[in-house]
């Protein structure tokens, strides 16, 4: 019995040290490895600012040494069936999939490091790393479709045969690749790149996420809030400019492919600072050419004066007063008869279309020049529009305003009953800036229960605090608790707008984009 027992724990060890041999030469699997907490995924690694190649396995380093959360590069096949990382379908003018890899092997890349195979790339891209995930992007063939996905099904066995699954997300172009892989690999990552198909469908074929330029994005909007529903993964490429970056990082995307994957780390450090909790629920972009967006704006209508004898006469849906051109809102003012007044402009107005009680708003601004102009981004409660209370007991935060006569001073105030423009007791702070004409400068407040901010380009610019200074903390005093709207106009003359000079026209405000920010606990 006791001897029966030792043979069979011995082969049981036996057969223990030859599985051991067998796994021995794989990566351990790190089954809890923690990636980086960011959305930054280099552009074919990190090769730009260190001036390393494309696709070389220094630049997949860097990208690892700099803690992204992702590394993209490019795979592509050989004549004889090896799998290489190289983003052209030429290298030193040889067509890849008609020539073997000894043959491009022998042509080292600039800093000296063999073309990698796949094999090699994975591997180096799984030692001492605990931060970075592998974009792994699958080339279509030139040759056939059908190869197209041999190269898939050859990547897919790879990958698993060094228990790398973990670590790989798969993207390509070819959306027959990314199929075939989901049958391959059904828990595997896919995104999808040609950016032609809506988040929807994407569901329904089984990819996990969308990889598109970011121009689809800006072109599409809805998709990515579609996106966000169907719990497809939010990816954009290749994005380099700090606008763009922040934009997407403002719509909280999954990851962003970047060939400045240190400007990215920089903005995304910084936006955690200045925006905490804050998280965008509206925005418009401005990025379809036309009249205003109808959904978002509605437009005031008349030349009335407005109750400060202002001069011009506001019109709704002509695009020489409002449209969109070039990424931007254009609020035109004209000198134009209309009816009894001289001069025609726009005022858009959120009401009726997005209200908000607390938050941030940003407006993004270049502001005319000349005298006779009164720019203004502001806020008004519903509360007045239903007649449910009359200004200035409403209240109202301006959140900047401009006027031509005085250039370069801005000026953000807030109005109550017991202190407002027309006792000379408004709640305000001004401050000239260097050009406001020529350089789009970021308008913003910070709206809280007990305190409102201002801030122009993210430096708080000034606070008013409910009941500061011994004021009274009423209605009266403080009734900026209900939900207010948004207002962009450009006015003409008035009480403040001042002396008008005929030859500034057309005046125009350039909007770039308004953004509209809560904290989930508001």
């Amino acid at each position: 019995m006791n001897k029966i027992r030792k043979i069979n724990i011995g082969i049981t060890g036996i057969v223990l040290l030859i599985f051991s041999a067998c796994v021995s030469t794989k990566p351990t699997l790190i089954n809890k490895i923690s990636f980086a907490k960011n959305s930054v995924v280099a552009h074919r690694g990190a090769w730009k600012k260190n001036g390393l190649p494309e696709n070389s396995i220094a630049s997949l380093k860097q990208a690892i040494e700099l803690k992204c959360t992702g590394s993209e590069f490019d795979v592509r096949m050989t004549a004889d069936n090896v799998l290489i990382v190289t983003h052209d379908p030429t290298y030193n003018n040889l067509e890849i999939e008609k020539t073997n890899y000894s043959d491009l092997a022998a042509l080292k890349l600039f800093n000296g490091e063999k073309l990698p195979t796949l094999k090699e790339y994975l591997l180096a891209g799984s030692e001492n790393n605990n931060s970075t995930r592998l974009f792994c992007e699958i080339k279509p063939s030139k040759v056939s479709k059908e190869r197209g996905i041999v190269i898939a099904t050859k990547v897919v066995q790879l990958v698993r045969d060094l228990n790398l699954q973990h670590m790989v997300t798969y993207i390509s172009f070819d959306i027959d690749i990314l199929k075939k892989i989901a049958v391959l690999e059904p828990n595997s990552s896919t995104q999808y790149l040609e950016g032609n198909k809506p988040p929807e469908y994407l569901k329904i074929a089984g990819i996990k996420g969308a990889d598109y330029h970011y121009f689809n994005y800006k072109k599409h909007p809805e998709w990515i809030e579609n996106a966000k529903k169907n719990d497809i993964i939010l990816n954009a490429w290749t994005v380099n400019e700090a606008s763009d970056l922040e934009w997407l990082l403002a719509n909280n995307f999954d990851f962003i492919t970047t060939d400045e994957p240190e400007l990215l780390l920089k903005l995304t450090k910084e936006r955690k600072i200045l925006y905490k909790d804050y998280q965008l629920v509206w925005a418009d972009e401005f990025n379809t050419a036309g009249l205003p967006d109808s959904t978002k704006w509605n437009y005031n209508v008349g030349g009335d004066g407005y109750g400060n004898n202002e001069k011009q006469f506001y019109l709704e849906k002509t695009l020489e007063n409002s449209f969109v051109k070039d990424g931007k809102l254009h609020i035109v003012a004209l000198k134009k008869e209309h009816q009894n007044s001289q001069y025609t402009s726009a005022r858009l107005t959120t009401y009726g279309k997005y209200s908000l009680q607390y938050g941030k708003i940003e407006v993004m601004a270049k502001l005319p020049e000349g005298k006779g102009t009164w720019p203004a981004i502001w806020m008004l409660p519903e509360s007045l529009r239903k007649k449910e209370e009359t200004w200035p007991t409403c209240g109202e935060i301006d959140i900047m305003e401009h006027v031509g006569n005085d250039p370069n001073m801005v000026h953000t105030t807030l109005h109550t009953q017991l202190y407002n423009h027309m006792h000379n007791t408004q709640i305000s702070h001004f401050e000239r800036l260097t050009d406001v004409f020529n350089t789009s400068h970021l308008y913003s407040v910070e709206w809280e229960p007990d305190t409102i901010k201002f801030f122009i380009d993210n430096k708080l610019f000034f606070e008013a605090f409910k009941g500061q200074d011994g004021k009274d903390t009423s209605n009266e005093g403080w009734p900026f608790d209900k939900p207010y709207f948004l207002i962009l106009n450009l006015a003409i003359g008035g009480n403040w707008g001042g002396e008008i000079d005929d030859t500034i026209f057309p005046a125009q405000m350039q909007i770039d984009y308004v953004r509209i920010y809560q904290k989930p606990t508001l």
